[in-house]
């Protein structure tokens, strides 16, 4: 579901979408890799400085940086990969990690915001009557059934690696010979990797904000508590409208109207750019982990206090 090249088009050096590519992928992978790793490097320091006081939320945030960080150590092999003119060196093992770690990252970025989305809902509608439902050790379980999933469901992305075409090694591309089962993985995907999370965390936004605006609730701790579940899900919604839903209107509108002589249409270079959105995810969770993290801001406090002194 790499949607990128053409495979009767890879002798053509003066390709419109190719010099695209070269020109924006480098640039923007490296951007995503820098300020990436940087936020969720930091976050993932932080999360394990409290997993002693660790919490349900806390720990669908960490296994989400996780997520992140693992996918962001893989960019810059793509940036080189486009930077030398769709070009691979790193072998064929490389080659099938590099689709299979983005679509892994997405969808359990997907999932576990859908999930701690609904768990901040949960916890604020039914704190009692939810306490099985967002215990850590609930949490931690859930997170490994996502892991697992996830994993497994994408596996089929390994089988596809490098080829050599023209005295050069090429990966991450579309051919005649991977549309038809691309297309139907991606309807798959579409429905249960998009849709349904997505559906999800509109119905907890609209039945949140129909409780605050139905419901006196005082300006304490159940106060507090609706305002960092509104925030987790408004940031969450924002996501999915920004990075998740142009990639997969796109995504699924260049597979259904492929065209194997293609040389780069408005079509294919908006794909282009709604897959670097896609990757750029990574960098707006540590927005989430500030703004909405149990402990977060105080322990980041703690942490820049002790640099300090």
């Amino acid at each position: 579901m790499e949607i990128i090249r053409t495979t009767s088009s890879y002798s053509n050096m003066n390709c419109t979408i190719e010099n695209f590519k070269k020109e924006f992928y480098p640039i923007i992978y490296l951007i995503i890799f820098f300020w990436g790793a940087l936020g969720n490097g930091f976050s993932i320091y932080v999360f394990l400085q409290t997993c002693k006081k660790s919490t349900s939320v806390n720990v669908f945030m960490l296994n989400l940086a996780i997520s992140d960080f693992l996918f962001i150590s893989t960019l810059p092999f793509r940036a080189h990969y486009y930077f030398r003119g769709s070009n691979w060196i790193f072998g064929d093992v490389a080659c099938r990690v590099m689709s299979y770690s983005l679509y892994v990252n997405m969808y359990t970025s997907i999932y576990f915001l859908t999930v701690l989305s609904v768990v901040r809902f949960l916890a604020t509608v039914h704190p009692f009557r939810m306490l099985h439902v967002t215990s850590v050790r609930s949490a931690w379980i859930l997170c490994g059934i996502i892991w697992l999933f996830i994993m497994a469901s994408s596996a089929l992305l390994l089988v596809n690696g490098q080829e050599e075409k023209d005295n050069i090694i090429l990966c991450l591309e579309l051919s005649s010979q991977k549309v038809k089962s691309l297309v139907i993985m991606n309807h798959i995907a579409v429905a249960v990797g998009f849709l349904l999370p997505f559906l999800t965390l509109t119905a907890c936004y609209l039945l949140i904000i129909r409780i605050l605006l139905k419901v006196e609730i005082p300006d304490s701790g159940p106060r507090a508590a609706h305002r960092k579940a509104l925030t987790t899900i408004v940031i969450a919604m924002i996501t999915f409208l920004l990075c998740f839903l142009p990639y997969h209107a796109l995504r699924t509108l260049h597979l259904v109207t492929w065209d194997k002589d293609s040389c780069g249409d408005v079509l294919h270079k908006a794909t282009v750019i709604a897959l670097t959105m896609a990757a750029a995810n990574s960098c707006f969770n540590p927005f989430l982990y500030y703004f909405a993290g149990e402990n977060f801001k105080a322990r980041l406090r703690a942490i820049f206090s002790k640099v300090h002194l």
